[in-house]
Order: C-alpha cells, then sequence, then structure tokens
C-alpha cells in the first residue's frame, strides 16, 4: 500500500516555489462529500499556508467524479477576476478532487478508468493548464478516511503542493 508509512499532509514549504501570485482551481466531486470536503480542506489550507491569497483559490462543484472532467475543462477554458482589478486571467493549475469506493458491481472500474483516462487527456490534449489527480480510490470508507484526514494524513494537501510545484513548471515554459 503506497500510503502506509507516509503523512500525505507532510510538506517542506521551504523547498516549493513562491506561490503567492499563483491562481488555482479546484473542482470538487459532491460525491462522498464527507471525504471530498475533507480533501477540498487539506488543499485549500496547504494553498493558504504556501501563501496562495484567499481570492485566488476558485472552487466549482460538480455531481460527481466522473463529472470532474467536464468540470476541469470548464476550468482550463475560463477566465478568472484578478484580485483588485478588473483584469481577468488564467488559471496557473487546477486540482479535481473525488472519490470512488468499490462497491458490489464494475461501476467502480469503469468509473476510475473513465476520470483517470479524463484527466489524463486533459493534461495532453487541452489546454497549458495542468490538472492534478486528488480522487481517491479506495476499497472501502475507512481507507477513504484515512487518507482524507485521518491516519495518512490527507491527499489535498498533497494535490496542493503537486499543483504549485505544476504551476511552477507551466510559468516556467
Amino acid at each position: 500500500m503506497a500510503t502506509v508509512g507516509k503523512d500525505l499532509s507532510q510538506y517542506d514549504k521551504s523547498s516549493l516555489p513562491d506561490a503567492t501570485n499563483m491562481r488555482i482551481g479546484i473542482v470538487v466531486s459532491e460525491w462522498n462529500d464527507d471525504i471530498t470536503e475533507n480533501l477540498f480542506k487539506g488543499a485549500q489550507e496547504t494553498l493558504l499556508d504556501c501563501g496562495i491569497d484567499a481570492q485566488s483559490i476558485f472552487r466549482m462543484n460538480v455531481p460527481g467524479s466522473f463529472e470532474l472532467i467536464y468540470g476541469c475543462k470548464n476550468m482550463q477554458h475560463t477566465s478568472y477576476p484578478v484580485k483588485n482589478s478588473k483584469l481577468r486571467k488564467d488559471l496557473d493549475a487546477i486540482i479535481a478532487i473525488g472519490n470512488v469506493i468499490r462497491g458490489e458491481t464494475a461501476h467502480f472500474d469503469f468509473v476510475c478508468q473513465g476520470v483517470t483516462s479524463g484527466i489524463k487527456d486533459l493534461n495532453l490534449n487541452s489546454s497549458r493548464i495542468p490538472v492534478i489527480f486528488c480522487v481517491l480510490t479506495d476499497d472501502t470508507h475507512a481507507q477513504s478516511v484515512a487518507r482524507s484526514g485521518g491516519v495518512h494524513g490527507n491527499k489535498g494537501s498533497e494535490a496542493a503542493v503537486a499543483a504549485i510545484k505544476m504551476a511552477a513548471i507551466k510559468q516556467k515554459f
């Protein structure tokens, strides 16, 4: 198990790029909202801790994890207001937050494969704005709780760190 012995919430802020002027979008699935809200909180707290202004974090809710792809695509193609200005700018990165828990049918496999492929496709084909995959695909609710602020930390925090790093790469090129 990749998270055993690892705290998903830990990061070294001093080793991260300067994030003070970054603008981050977060698309959050409403399905399993006890999990996705905790992932959002972890991501948001980390972004704020790293110097991103609260007005530079833009949130969109979608019904489920499969709909994350459409939400992220729309964020990639929308400009957002700049704090204290009439200007609008693109985002620097987008985080897709969702949770799929294995059930009794193959639905889990189809949704996980579709979301994974869709977000990969957005990164390859759609825009210069990177999309970070923060979708927990666990066998049980307890595993999701452990990775959304529980014993293994918060995958949302880890995704926020990845968003900052990828935004810095985007800005470089």
